[in-house]
């Protein structure tokens, strides 16, 4: 399945999702700490799961590899990136004004690739960076209905 398309649906499952994680905190008012942790423990069965064959590579991959995605997915995007989400769901009144800011992350893993050189600045980069943050901007000054 191609890149765009798989992304697609990353963007649609966790629209979605978010809808009904806001829904869930709130109807059973239950804390951040405790919403990330019933969906962390789902996905972490269903990932264990789907991934078990492939549990053999990760002696194989080196420990710099491993400790990037311990600390940039584990403690970085896993543990403060989805705790500030689960936060943030339980403490704006409307959906409309967290989800359009917490899903500029393209943005910074723009300046993020651009500080280590990873990727270079091109009219597209610039242009796709201020226009989401102009579209960030009109999204979250919305009046509620």
């Amino acid at each position: 399945m191609k890149p765009q398309i798989l992304a697609l649906i990353t963007a649609i499952a966790w629209g979605v999702g978010g809808f009904f994680e806001k829904r869930g905190l709130n109807a059973g008012n239950l804390t951040p700490q405790v919403g990330i942790t019933i969906r962390t423990a789902i996905a972490f069965l269903i990932l264990g799961t789907v991934s078990f064959p492939q549990w053999k590579s990760i002696p194989a991959a080196g420990t710099k590899p491993l400790l990037m995605m311990v600390i940039g997915g584990g403690v970085v995007a896993g543990a403060v990136g989805m705790l500030s989400f689960y936060a943030a769901l339980k403490g704006a009144d409307r959906l409309t004004q967290v989800m359009p800011i917490a899903f500029t992350s393209p943005l910074f893993s723009a300046i993020t690739a651009l500080i280590f050189r990873t990727e270079r600045m091109t009219w597209q980069t610039a242009l796709g960076m201020v226009l989401t943050i102009a579209g960030i901007a009109v999204l979250t000054t919305a009046p509620s209905h």
